[in-house]
């Protein structure tokens, strides 16, 4: 993709779900509380799938194109884009938030600009695997699988949940693959949570200015539900993957008697594929049941490696910190495959102190891999609920990833939890074709 040579025009939102250019400003970037210019080689296509949205109640800045000025767009509201899965954002929208204006819905707000009739975002790929692009994903074909697996499996309360309110409903791409039988098996166990996430996205207090985006599951699965579907999607599917804690549900790790159970089920029946678990990680004792059980790789999940900025955001109860430390280097004790699911907030993921955490826990841990995630919140709300009115100085999230590769060669860059294929040593030609 070729490289742009000068910064894209700002846009901005009608209100009326229109969306224009403002040739006299430049648009910036944000970077923790600050409005910042992006470097030229930063700005890529919006890729597909990708989609613009309208920032209610907030004013996009700019650089005047004249002057060199920052200056507020005073046009219409400030515009962001959502980037696909398998991209990492470098920068957020810029814009100055007015008084009354409402939350954010927990989506990510990658800044955006228009130049050559092209929509530009400033990302990377930071991944090769096509589990969740748009382009494969037939709605005619999704109807029929899910159909055909609800007709297969007509009294399983799991299968009923993943079809009907993740697939169907909420366009979940990993229920959503599970129905067309391919990939990364999705597996909510656990309706409860030991932590209280300010961004969680399937339980949110009443009194909260934002809903969840989606229901969490309601009910505890059995050990026979899991098995029942799970197996033959590993004997058959390609790349097969099951992955315990979803995104519709509490922490797994609560319900780890039952993964225990259905890990050795499952393994009676097929020696086939990855049996993986998103987690935050709080419970070392049973992660080592689960190893001991089968299990072949973790994910943790967090918003930084430091402590300080953890546990306001995650508000863990009866755990802490190092509980997550602890579950990573269990894992690679059994030989197991690691990754963090790092939520990438530019100005506070890629400040001094957060890139000396990182590389810290990756030595700590002998982390096997970093899913450089974008962190789904309002950047205003976030930062004022954790209390950071400061960031700190920033290297940019571009030069943070080249420098904890070029120290980490070994470790993995990506999105998505890798296949056993992958795991294996095939991790860069072996994904989703």
């Amino acid at each position: 993709m070729q490289a742009i040579t000068q910064s894209p025009f700002i846009l901005y939102s009608d209100g009326k779900g229109n969306i224009f250019e403002d040739t006299s400003l430049y648009v910036t970037g944000r970077s923790g509380w600050d409005a910042v210019p992006v470097p030229d080689d930063e700005w890529i296509e919006l890729p597909q799938g990708g989609q613009l949205y309208e920032l209610p109640g907030r004013r996009g800045i700019g650089i005047d194109v004249e002057t060199g000025e920052m200056r507020i767009c005073e046009l219409g509201w400030a515009v962001a884009a959502f980037i696909p899965p398998a991209h990492t954002g470098l920068y957020m929208a810029a814009y100055e938030t007015k008084q009354d204006a409402p939350t954010l819905p927990l989506f990510c707000y990658t800044a955006a600009g228009w130049l050559n009739e092209k929509i530009y975002v400033p990302a990377v790929r930071i991944e090769k695997d096509i589990r969740q692009e748009s382009i494969g994903f037939k709605d005619e074909q999704i109807e029929n699988g899910a159909a055909h697996l609800l007709e297969a499996y007509p009294h399983n309360r799991l299968v009923k949940h993943l079809m009907q309110n993740c697939c169907m409903t909420y366009t979940c791409p990993a229920a959503r693959n599970l129905s067309l039988g391919r990939w990364e098996c999705p597996v909510p166990v656990s309706p409860a949570c030991n932590a209280n996430c300010i961004g969680c996205i399937s339980f949110q207090p009443v009194e909260e200015s934002i809903v969840s985006t989606q229901d969490r599951l309601t009910f505890k699965p059995t050990a026979e539900e899991i098995v029942e579907f799970t197996v033959p999607h590993l004997e058959t599917a390609p790349f097969p993957l099951v992955s315990f804690g979803q995104g519709c549900e509490g922490e797994p790790l609560l319900m780890w008697e039952t993964i225990r159970e259905s890990i050795i089920e499952i393994r009676k029946h097929t020696a086939k594929g990855s049996i993986n678990i998103n987690t935050n990680g709080s419970k070392p004792d049973a992660v080592k049941a689960l190893c001991e059980a089968g299990l072949n790789s973790i994910r943790v999940s967090t918003n930084s490696a430091r402590e300080s900025v953890y546990t306001p955001y995650y508000r863990p109860n009866n755990y802490q910190f190092n509980d997550i430390v602890e579950s990573l280097k269990i894992v690679r004790s059994f030989g197991g495959w690691t990754s963090l699911n790092y939520f990438v907030f530019p100005g506070m993921t890629d400040s001094i102190e957060e890139y000396e955490a990182l590389r810290k826990l990756i030595k700590e841990t002998d982390l096997c891999m970093i899913q450089w995630r974008n962190f789904n919140i309002d950047p205003d709300w976030y930062l004022g609920k954790i209390g950071v009115m400061e960031t700190g100085e920033c290297m940019g999230v571009k030069q943070m990833l080249e420098l904890i590769q070029e120290e980490f060669p070994h470790l993995k860059f990506g999105y998505f939890n890798p296949s056993i294929e992958r795991i294996k040593g095939n991790f860069e030609e072996d994904y989703a074709h």
